[in-house]
């Protein structure tokens, strides 16, 4: 009777999951309308969304960022704001404040107005700008998927993803965010220039008098459908073995000394679970049903580079982030 029920979950996970790749199919097809190029890009950010997760963008201004999460929250259906983070702006900004109306019988109450946060997905521009006290009140809604006003507890909608923005480059006005704040993130995902041939499509396409808009793929219902399909998917004792192998050998003293030596701090449990549900996530971007260990070695980078840093002497040496990465990445089997 258990073998029965057993094969009858699974079968209804496979079913499941082969209505869920034609609507990813169709959502990365229509990202790529208006993104051009930088395919790597949209599918770590489909996979970062899939899996229920938050994502960090980083780059140098000008590519896309901003319209990359625009056009994200159009295919897949989602409610989506703006918030342009700057050194002045203020928890309540993001977060929402009460005010004191008074009604027609002259009865003073206090009405919470919702901030930009009460959004299904929330771009936090150049997250960096804003002072550690509002990028800590964020972090913890992000966390937690409720804010507290005057001691009263409001839900943030469901689903809701914060998809930040962060500027690469050294200027003035910028406060890093610490380690513990950047865990919160399922995956940083670099944005890289565009090669030669996606920048001359952007030119032609983008200087017309018509702009290309993307067309949705996907609903609200469709997405929490799948991030609940993402969280069924079985995955190999292999994989899972994989996982836990290149997590713990990023860590200082277990792996390979040589690697080590240079870690000052690396991955916690929540990069494991992280590593397990992107797998999950990408295999399904890749219309397939179960994750591999390749699955594990694309995604290593994304996944454990913003939760691991280098000694003093390493950076000296010129080791990276992404070179212990690449290297730890080698050994899986």
């Amino acid at each position: 009777m258990a073998e029965a029920n057993t094969t009858s979950l699974e079968a209804a996970v496979t079913r499941a999951a082969e209505a869920a790749l034609d609507r990813i199919a169709a959502a990365r097809a229509a990202l790529g309308t208006v993104i051009f190029g930088q395919q790597t890009v949209i599918e770590e950010a489909l996979v970062t969304l899939l899996a229920g997760g938050h994502g960090l963008l980083v780059g140098v201004p000008g590519l896309a960022k901003t319209k990359l999460v625009e056009t994200l929250g159009k295919v897949l259906g989602l409610n989506a704001r703006r918030v342009q983070f700057t050194p002045d702006l203020m928890p309540a900004d993001i977060l929402g404040s009460e005010v004191l109306e008074e009604t027609a019988d002259r009865r003073r109450s206090f009405r919470f107005v919702p901030g930009p946060i009460f959004a299904q997905l929330l771009m936090a521009d150049e997250i960096n700008r804003a002072s550690p006290r509002t990028q800590s009140a964020l972090l913890q809604a992000m966390q937690e998927h409720h804010v507290s006003i005057a001691g009263e507890r409001y839900d943030l909608p469901e689903p809701f993803h914060v998809l930040a923005t962060q500027n690469p480059l050294e200027q003035e006005g910028t406060y890093p965010l610490p380690e513990a704040q950047l865990d919160r993130f399922l995956m940083q995902i670099d944005v890289p220039y565009p090669d030669r041939a996606a920048e001359k499509q952007i030119l032609i396409e983008t200087t017309g008098d018509k702009d290309q808009e993307a067309r949705q793929a996907m609903t609200t219902e469709d997405l929490l459908t799948t991030q609940r399909l993402v969280r069924r998917l079985p995955v190999g004792e292999q994989v899972v073995e994989a996982i836990l192998d290149l997590v713990r050998s990023a860590r200082p003293g277990e792996g390979n000394t040589a690697i080590t030596q240079h870690i000052a701090w690396g991955p916690g449990p929540r990069a494991a679970q992280s590593l397990m549900l992107a797998t999950r996530a990408r295999a399904l971007v890749d219309g397939r049903l179960s994750p591999s260990i390749s699955d594990v070695a694309a995604l290593a980078e994304p996944v454990l580079k913003h939760r691991m840093a280098l000694t003093f002497a390493a950076r000296a040496e010129g080791e990276t982030i992404p070179g212990i990465i690449a290297k730890l990445t080698q050994k899986l089997g």
